[in-house]
């Protein structure tokens, strides 16, 4: 396949694991399903270990279900860590909360296939991540480029995507691919994610890649239910067919145990090609310096 191919996986948080180990072990049935497919990453959603709820201990309270999964968080990564150099494919392993000295932050974990782990905290929570005395997270403070098989990525969480500031501070950093893993109670929020990242693609000129769970935890005492789908966004031009959209599936609530994965290439040299000044109309990292607010 030419290009980079990625698969995203809206995972069904009905699966209902009984174990830290079984957790695992589903999540290697989708890096060996992403690698038969030659993908070369796999995508997973936010608030992915959340699905551990079907296991807590009974008496659990709302409020100690964020450090519950923390610890889960704790000893699913080292579990997970071999996966992408045993299928040759890296693994954003959606996000989890971690324990911090200031508090519990919402962060996404990518495991490379060659051997790095790197870390991106959710940076613009929504208010109930904050405000809830079920949940009380705190935000990140810093949003990290790398790369990857020679592409330039970055990743925000679910709401962080709809946040054109953080797409004004992206716009002068030549992203090839952007990661949005996602969390969407209802179609309301399902669309405002992708909607915004799809402007992302077209505002970055770059691919944007975005998957939510579906379904809900046996054991949840906060999301009873979640509609996602998975797409993968381009910017609107001739040559990828007008629309921006690569690839989709349409979202589901889940409650059927349904499960989009998605398959899908990103264009690199045409996106590259793009941004060298073949674009229709992008005018490149444009600032509105000069531009005046006038009231009244």
């Amino acid at each position: 396949m030419a290009g980079y191919p990625i698969a995203l996986w809206s995972f069904n948080l009905g699966r209902a694991p009984d174990s830290v180990e079984a957790f695992a072990a589903q999540i290697e049935e989708g890096m060996l399903r992403a690698s038969e497919a030659g993908a070369k990453l796999l995508m997973l959603p936010e608030y992915l270990n959340e699905c551990c709820l079907a296991f807590k201990p009974d008496g659990l309270r709302p409020d100690q279900e964020m450090d519950f999964l923390a610890d889960v968080a704790t000893d699913l990564v080292p579990k997970l860590s071999p996966l992408p150099e045993k299928y040759g494919v890296s693994l954003l392993a959606g996000s989890m909360p971690v324990k911090t000295a200031a508090g519990i932050t919402n962060t996404a974990f990518l495991l490379t296939s060659d051997g790095r782990e790197i870390r991106q905290d959710k940076l613009c929570l929504t208010p109930f991540e904050q405000g809830s005395d079920a949940w009380r997270l705190i935000p990140g403070t810093e949003l990290k480029l790398f790369e990857l098989d020679g592409l330039k990525m970055a990743i925000l969480i679910c709401l962080d995507v709809e946040m054109p500031a953080l797409s004004s501070l992206l716009a002068k950093t030549d992203l090839d691919l952007l990661l949005v893993p996602s969390m969407t109670e209802m179609l309301s929020g399902y669309h405002r994610v992708f909607c915004c990242a799809k402007a992302r693609a077209v505002e970055l000129m770059c691919a944007v890649a975005v998957c939510g769970v579906v379904g809900a935890s046996k054991g949840t005492t906060q999301n009873e239910s979640n509609v996602s789908g998975a797409a993968l966004y381009l910017p609107c031009e001739e040559e990828f067919g007008f629309t921006g959209v690569a690839a989709e599936i349409a979202p589901t609530d889940g409650k059927n145990l349904e499960e989009p994965f998605l398959v899908a290439n990103v264009p690199l040299k045409q996106l590259r090609d793009l941004k060298s000044g073949k674009a229709e109309v992008w005018p490149g990292a444009w600032s509105a310096d000069h531009v005046r607010v006038l009231a009244g």
